[in-house]
């Protein structure tokens, strides 16, 4: 489903918000969270067009798909990061 800058923007912020509670310990704080959700939703996007996946259509796909994304990047930047 093709949505808007703003949904788009909206589904990424609250996939990443939601990422940041599910990898306790992981997250970087709200707004960092959000950013990395907003990243994230792309890659979500990517990893499972890759995967030849789709989770399901409309909001609450994009919310999932978001949200698998959020999490991949949160852990993924979390290895790189410095304590």
């Amino acid at each position: 489903m093709h949505h808007g800058l703003i949904a788009w923007l909206i589904i990424g912020g609250l996939a990443g918000f939601l990422a940041g509670k599910v990898t306790r310990g992981a997250g970087f704080g709200m707004l960092a969270d959000i950013v990395l959700g907003i990243v994230g939703a792309f890659v979500g996007g990517r990893l499972f067009d890759l995967l030849g996946m789709a989770p399901s259509r409309g909001f609450i796909g994009s919310i999932v798909t978001a949200f698998v994304g959020s999490v991949v990047v949160l852990l993924v930047v979390r290895l790189f990061a410095r304590d």
